[in-house]
C-alpha cells in the first residue's frame, strides 16, 4: 500500500524549454498518467495518456516531445561538457577500494554509442555491480572517497575498461565519460595532445623539471623506498613559477586473512589477503615540498604546524599563486587546520579547528573557496558554538570574518553556494522550532548571515528538485505517519505556487491503514528529547500483550530512526511475526548537538542504553500491549557490537539479542571508524568499550552470527568474543555462514530464519534458561 502511494506520488520533472514548465508522469496500477505543469500562470494538467501529452507540449513549445531523450533536470542540464574540472582521477591498476571516512557523490555522464556498465570494486577488490547508464543518460552514486569504480563499454565485440577513483575531498564530482577517454584512458582533465610546461616529473625518486626546449634538470634527489614522492600530487602555481610536490612514508602493512571455506569454483578452501588498518597503526605521512620552477631548487619550509597529520588533503593554489593551500587533520582528530604555504616559504594557518573530544571530520568536514580578483575568502563548518554552523573566513588575512548560521540547529550539508549573490542553500536539521529536530528543510542566507529564510514548509522532512535555473523549487514533504504533499515553490522566496500532488493520507485512513506511531520522551537527562517511532503488527490485537523488539544501531556517524514516509517493509517484517518493533536514536548519536553527540566519546559501549530503556519504559507505561518484561534487540555491524553491550551491561532489562558481524572490540576493526570516537593513541577507552573484555557479565540469551568472508569488520573479533563466552562458562548460540559478508544475518534468508527462530524461542516462547541443557557453545552452521 505504501509502495503505491509512493510511486504515485512522485515527482520526477522533465523540463520543457524556457524551465518554465515540466511533466512528470505518475506510475498509477496498470495505467500510467501524465502531468504537465506551467509555472507562470500556474496551471497543473493532469490525466493525460502519452499522446495528449504530446500534442499538449507541442502546442505549449512548439516542439515534439522526444520520450527517448533523457530526463533534462536541473542537475543533468548543468553537466559540464567536459572532465575539466574533475575532481577525482582515473587509475591505472585495479585493487581494493580503501576504507575511508568521507561520503562524496560522482555522476557519469555516457556519451559514447554504446551503454556502459560500473562496477564498484570492494574493499577486497571483488566487483559489485551497480547497473549500466544508457547512451546520453547519466547516474549518480553515492561512494567513498578514494573507492574504485570500473567502467565498462563494448564496442564491435572488443570490450573496454576505465578505472575511476573518487575524490579524496567531500564534494561532489562529475565524470564525462567519451570514447576517446574509454578507448585511451588519457588523463582527462588535461587537453588533448598537449603537455603543460613547465612539466615537473618524477623520475628515479628524484623530483624533474622539463621545459619546452626537452632540457630536463633535477631539483632534488632525496626520495626512496621509504619515503617516496607522488606522481599524482603535483601541483604547478597558476603562473607556472612555483610547484608543490607531495612526498610520503607509506603506511604499514596490516593484512587480515579470509578463509573461504566454500569456494563455488573448487573443493579446497582458498585463502585472500586484505591490508586492512586498525587503531593504533602507522597511518601514511604526507610531507607537501615547495619548488621555485625558475630558479631550480626548493625553497625550505617549516612542517611544524603540520605533524603527526592523520591526512592531508589539497587545496590548492590560491589564483594570484602566491600561497598554496592544504588541509591538516592531525591525528586523533582534535584539531583541523586550513594551511598556507606561501612561495618564499612562509607557512601560516589560515584556519584553526580544536575540539576537547573530536572533531566530527568524517560528516561534517565543509569547506568552500571563493577566490576570486575582490575576494579571497573560505566558507568552514565548525561546531564551535555547539551546533554546527557556517563561518566565512579571510583567508588572505587568515581570520575570521563573521558567522553565518547561529542558532540551536545546525546545518547539514550546503546546498548550493552564489558567489555574485553572496548567498547561500544549505539543508538543516531542526531550524523549524517545535518540530521533529531531524527533519530536513532547505533554507538561504547571506554571507554575512544576515537574510535568513526557510524555503520549505510543513511539518516533515522534505526533500526537493530545482528547476534549471533555480527559478522554481519542488518540495516534498512526508513523516512515517504521513504519505507525501509535493508542492511548487518560487525559488527565491519559497511561496508556494501550486499543489502538485496532495497527501493521501485520509485514503489511507479510509482503509484502515496501521500507521507508524511516532513517540518522544526525554532522555537520561530528563530534559533531551529522545525520538524513536513504534511499528505493531499487521494483526495487531489491543487485548494482547506482546513481546518488544529493538532494531539497535547506534553508530556515531549518523542518526537511524528513519523519518520519511516509505513501507519500511524489513522493520514491519519484524514486527509482524508478533512484536512491537521499536527504533530511535539515543544519546551519542549524530545530527544534534555538540553535547549530544560528544556522548559517544571514548563511551562506545554507552550506546545511547539509558535513554533507550527510559524510552521504551515510558513507552509502554501508557501502551499495555508492549510487555516490558519480554525486551529483546538485534542488530548488525556496529549494532551487533551494541547488541552484545546490551546484554552484558543492561541483561536485566534485554532478554534477548543478535548481534551480526559485530566489532566486539575495536581494537580488532577498520582504523578510521574507531579512532575517529574513541581517539588516538588506543587507550583504556578501548578495553571499556570491548565486550570481549566483559564477556564474563553476560546476561540473558546471545545469537552471535559472523560470516568467513567479512571484509568490512574482521571476522576474527565475533570468533574472539566467542572465545572469551567460552572461558567465561557463558551459553550462546552461534552462527557462521560460509561466504557471508559483512551483514549476512540479515541479508540471507538462511540468517534471518535463524534469527526469527531465536527470537521465538526467547521472546514469544519464552522458556528461560531453555539452553541450559545444551552443550557449553552451540555453533550452528
Amino acid at each position: 500500500m505504501e509502495s503505491e502511494i509512493i510511486a504515485n506520488s512522485t515527482v520526477e520533472p522533465h523540463w520543457l524549454p524556457g524551465a518554465a514548465s515540466f511533466w512528470y508522469r505518475l506510475g498509477l496500477p496498470n495505467n500510467d498518467q501524465f502531468v504537465l505543469v506551467q509555472c507562470e500562470p500556474a496551471t497543473r494538467t493532469a490525466g493525460l495518456d502519452k499522446d495528449g501529452l504530446v500534442a499538449e507540449v507541442e502546442k505549449l513549445t512548439g516542439q515534439k516531445l522526444d520520450f527517448g531523450a533523457p530526463n533534462t533536470n536541473a542537475e543533468e542540464q548543468n553537466l559540464p561538457l567536459d572532465n575539466s574540472n574533475l575532481k577525482g582521477v582515473f587509475a591505472e591498476e585495479e585493487g581494493p577500494s580503501p576504507y575511508a571516512s568521507i561520503e562524496v557523490s560522482v555522476r557519469f555522464l555516457n556519451n559514447c554509442s554504446t551503454p556502459l556498465t560500473f562496477e564498484w570494486l570492494d574493499h577486497a577488490a571483488d566487483p559489485i555491480s551497480w547497473g549500466s547508464i544508457e547512451v546520453g543518460q547519466s547516474k549518480k552514486v553515492s561512494t567513498w572517497q578514494g573507492h574504485l569504480w570500473r567502467i565498462s563499454g563494448v564496442e564491435n565485440g572488443e570490450t573496454y575498461k576505465l578505472l575511476y577513483a573518487a575524490p579524496k575531498e567531500n564534494d561532489s564530482d562529475v565524470v564525462v565519460i567519451d570514447e576517446d577517454l574509454l578507448h585511451n584512458r588519457h588523463d582527462a582533465r588535461k587537453p588533448k595532445n598537449e603537455t603543460v610546461y613547465p612539466r615537473v616529473f618524477i623520475r628515479d625518486n628524484s623530483v624533474w623539471i622539463a621545459d619546452e626546449q626537452g632540457k630536463e634538470e633535477e631539483m632534488v634527489s632525496d626520495g626512496g623506498v621509504t619515503n617516496p614522492f607522488d606522481k599524482d600530487r603535483i601541483y604547478i602555481s597558476p603562473d607556472k613559477q612555483y610547484a608543490i610536490v607531495w612526498q610520503y612514508t607509506p603506511e604499514q602493512e596490516h593484512l587480515i586473512y579470509l578463509v573461504e571455506s566454500s569456494p563455488a569454483d573448487q573443493l579446497q578452501p582458498k585463502m585472500k589477503s586484505i591490508q586492512y588498518l586498525k587503531p593504533g597503526d602507522r597511518v601514511r605521512i604526507d610531507r607537501p615540498r615547495l619548488f621555485n620552477l625558475v630558479e631550480r631548487k626548493e625553497v625550505s619550509t617549516d612542517d611544524t604546524l603540520f605533524q603527526n597529520p592523520w591526512d592531508l588533503v589539497d587545496i590548492g593554489w590560491s589564483k594570484s599563486g602566491s600561497e598554496y593551500r592544504f588541509l591538516f587533520n592531525e591525528r586523533g582528530h582534535q584539531c583541523l587546520r586550513v594551511i598556507g604555504v606561501g612561495v618564499g616559504g612562509n607557512v601560516r594557518a589560515l584556519v584553526e579547528e580544536s575540539s576537547s573530544t573530536f572533531i566530527d571530520y568524517s560528516s561534517k568536514l565543509h569547506h568552500h573557496l571563493i577566490d576570486d580578483e575582490d575576494e579571497n575568502e573560505m566558507i568552514w563548518a565548525s561546531e564551535r558554538d555547539g551546533w554546527n554552523h557556517l563561518y566565512l573566513y579571510d583567508l588572505g588575512k587568515g581570520w575570521l570574518k563573521n558567522q553565518i548560521t547561529k542558532g540551536k540547529w545546525l546545518v547539514k550539508s550546503v546546498e548550493r553556494v552564489d558567489e555574485k549573490s553572496r548567498q547561500i542553500w544549505f539543508k538543516s536539521y531542526g531550524i523549524v522550532q517545535g518540530q521533529d529536530p531531524y527533519y530536513a528543510q532547505l533554507a538561504r542566507i547571506n554571507f554575512d548571515g544576515s537574510g535568513l529564510t526557510v524555503l520549505t514548509d510543513g511539518n516533515g522532512t522534505h526533500s526537493w528538485k530545482w528547476s534549471p535555473d533555480n527559478r522554481y523549487l519542488i518540495d516534498s514533504w512526508s513523516r512515517v505517519d504521513c504519505p507525501p504533499e509535493t508542492v511548487l515553490r518560487d525559488g527565491d522566496t519559497g511561496a508556494k505556487i501550486m499543489v502538485l500532488e496532495e497527501s493521501q493520507l485520509c485514503c489511507l485512513v479510509d482503509k484502515n491503514w496501521d500507521a507508524i506511531e511516532r513517540f518522544a520522551t526525554a532522555g537520561r537527562d530528563g530534559t533531551t528529547m529522545i525520538y524513536g517511532i513504534i511499528i505493531r503488527p499487521t494483526s495487531f490485537d489491543t487485548g494482547k500483550k506482546y513481546p518488544i523488539l529493538e532494531e539497535l544501531y547506534a553508530g556515531p556517524h549518523s542518526y537511524f530512526t528513519p523519518k520519511k514516509f516509505s513501507s519500511l517493509f524489513w522493520l514491519r517484517r519484524w514486527a509482524d511475526l508478533g512484536y512491537i518493533l521499536v527504533r530511535l536514536d539515543g544519546m551519542g548519536t549524530n545530527w544534534r548537538s555538540k553535547a549530544f553527540h560528544d556522548v559517544c566519546y571514548k563511551n562506545l559501549q554507552d550506546a545511547g542504553f539509558p535513554d533507550r530503556i527510559k524510552w521504551i519504559k515510558e513507552a509502554a507505561a501508557t501502551r499495555p500491549w508492549m510487555d516490558i518484561d519480554r525486551v529483546g534487540v538485534r542488530g548488525g555491524s556496529a549494532g551487533g557490537q551494541s547488541v552484545g553491550a546490551a546484554l552484558i551491561h543492561h541483561g536485566d532489562f534485554y532478554k534477548a539479542g543478535a548481534a551480526d558481524c559485530g566489532c566486539h572490540d575495536n581494537r580488532m576493526d577498520k582504523i578510521w571508524w574507531n579512532e575517529q570516537w574513541l581517539g588516538w593513541p588506543v587507550d583504556k577507552a578501548y578495553e571499556d568499550a570491548s565486550n570481549v573484555l566483559h564477556a564474563d557479565k553476560l546476561q540473558g540469551n546471545l545469537m552471535l552470527i559472523v560470516g568467513d568472508l567479512d571484509d568490512n569488520v574482521d571476522p576474527s573479533s565475533t570468533l574472539q568474543f566467542a572465545n572469551a563466552l567460552n572461558k567465561a562458562g557463558k551459553i550462546y548460540e552461534m552462527l557462521i555462514i560460509p561466504g557471508g559478508k559483512h551483514g549476512c544475518g540479515g541479508s540471507t534468508e538462511y540468517g534471518r530464519t535463524r534469527q526469527e527462530s531465536f527470537f521465538k524461542r526467547h521472546l514469544q516462547d519464552h522458556r528461560e534458561g531453555s539452553l541450559d541443557e545444551m552443550s557449553h557453545s552451540i555453533i550452528q552452521i
